[in-house]
């Protein structure tokens, strides 16, 4: 696009020299085509300068390198999933933060009656345009709580902006009130369907479609409430039909623990009675007692963190989830992840050292799986799960080395807000620590899973997080996390 520009302006630096020579000679008072060598320079403009300019090769010529620039790197534009995904991304930050719909559209990422949770160096708007491209996702899912605020959005803008066009538009003002009217059709608000709809034919009088609607609209309304709920709602028609509505999303999660649990948590320097630990212990930070959750500061080095980053990045590949039997994508779980073996790097190796180290279990195959490594970008999130196994059809078991015993988290970046790791039934999260480790058990001693570990990945507000997970099995640790005396442990 750069150099179409270039190459345009220089054509049309060209043409605006020939039109202002042009236009000198006739504008002149004081030139008379009795000079000859005027006459013969005008004629000579008008009779061939003035056809090659009209007949240049050279805007096509343009046109057809910047069309032949974009087919070499399309394959690396971002696809209508992508679009769609950022889009479902900006209304699950809006859900889970509280934003409003307003202040996002304005730049500003702020729950009423709070301070920011995130001041970008530079504040981004959206046009109405990109408002209503949310509107329409969220129309098209039947997920008509965010198209109407998302359409209200859009309809505002592009009311204030009637009348002029932008190049990158590709809805307008009438585009909006149709989604938005039958958005609030199907959300049981008649009334306003109908004053956007007659508002739509004030700019579309001959649309026969919303023509119908506001007929209808205007007979459920005198047939009052009651014979309403008995109407056959189908008979009215929005833009093209919706689908099933979205995944349901948590809402806000309160980080605190209980305060008689405060007092058993501190911070200490650890060995774990390994050599390996001697003499750099690591930094341990008891986050809760029951679920048992530890963070491990300054777990990895920045260039460690990198490595692993370069390693994983040609490898990235929509994150699944298992599903029965099999695994598959799902909204949600929306991130991107690659596996590592020990062998990619000496680095992976080392880190899986360490993390024996500071576990005390056995990292050897089969006991563990790869380090898998995770990038949640716009909005990446993992709704609430467990790491260990549910279900004996689980895929996990075909490792043949029992269930997940512990997990290990390692942060390889740090974000500007959100991204939290919020355990849900024990009530606290724990926030992104670049180079940090946060380890827990799945499994209690007993072997049965722990519900205090459900756990999800909150939304990345701003940021690009980047984690790294080794899952550990229970095959293989007998002896080193035996079972209690108490057989309810």
């Amino acid at each position: 696009l750069r150099s179409y520009l270039q190459d345009e302006s220089s054509r049309l630096r060209r043409l605006r020299r020939f039109y202002e020579k042009v236009q000198a000679l006739h504008q002149d008072p004081e030139a008379s085509v009795d000079n000859p060598l005027l006459a013969f320079s005008l004629i000579k403009r008008l009779h061939s300068d003035w056809p090659n300019v009209i007949y240049s090769d050279e805007a096509t010529r343009n046109t057809q390198a910047l069309h032949a620039g974009l087919e070499e790197v399309e394959q690396e534009l971002p696809g209508t999933e992508d679009l769609d995904g950022a889009a479902r991304a900006l209304m699950r930050l809006q859900d889970v933060y509280a934003l409003s719909v307003k202040g996002l559209a304005k730049g500003v990422f702020q729950r009423a009656g709070h301070p920011p949770l995130y001041s970008p160096s530079r504040r981004v708007s959206l046009s109405a345009d990109d408002c209503f491209h949310v509107g329409k996702v969220a129309y098209d899912t039947g997920d008509y709580y965010h198209s109407i605020a998302w359409l209200e959005e859009a309809v505002s803008l592009f009311r204030l902006s009637f009348g002029s066009w932008n190049l990158e538009d590709r809805s307008s003002l009438e585009d909006a009130l149709d989604h938005l009217a039958f958005s609030y059709f199907m959300a049981g608000n008649i009334s306003h369907a109908l004053s956007l709809s007659r508002e739509f034919l004030r700019y579309d009088p001959s649309n026969q479609r919303v023509s119908r609607n506001v007929a209808k609209y205007e007979k459920l309304l005198e047939m009052g409430t009651e014979a309403r709920d008995r109407w056959d709602w189908q008979g009215c028609h929005g833009p093209p039909p919706p689908l099933s509505p979205p995944h349901a999303l948590l809402g806000p999660l309160s980080p605190q623990p209980a305060p008689e649990r405060l007092l058993q948590l501190g911070c200490s320097y650890e060995t774990n009675s390994s050599p390996y630990l001697l003499l750099q212990p690591a930094k341990k930070e008891m986050v809760r007692i029951r679920p048992y959750v530890a963070l491990y500061h300054d777990f990895i080095t920045d260039a460690e963190a990198e490595t692993i980053k370069g390693l994983a990045g040609p490898w990235l590949q929509r994150s699944v989830v298992a599903s029965g039997e099999k695994q598959q994508k799902a909204e949600y779980r929306i991130s991107k992840s690659a596996w590592l073996k020990d062998t990619a790097d000496p680095v992976v190796r080392a880190l899986d050292q360490r993390i024996a180290a500071i576990t005390g279990l056995d990292l050897r195959p089969p006991y563990a799986e790869y380090l898998q490594v995770v990038n949640y970008g716009l909005g990446g999130h993992y709704e609430p799960h467990f790491d260990h196994a549910t279900s004996m059809k689980s895929p996990l078991y075909r490792m043949k080395s029992g269930n997940r015993i512990a997990t290990i988290m390692i942060y390889l970046s740090a974000v500007e807000a959100g991204g939290s790791t919020a355990f849900i039934y024990a009530n606290f999260s724990v926030p992104v620590v670049k180079n940090a480790a946060l380890f827990w058990w799945n499994l209690r001693r007993n072997g049965n899973g722990d519900g205090d570990t459900l756990h999800a990945g909150c939304p990345v507000l701003a940021g690009d997080k980047w984690v790294a997970n080794k899952w550990i099995h229970e095959h293989g640790q007998e002896f080193r996390r035996p079972c209690s005396a108490d057989p309810q442990d």
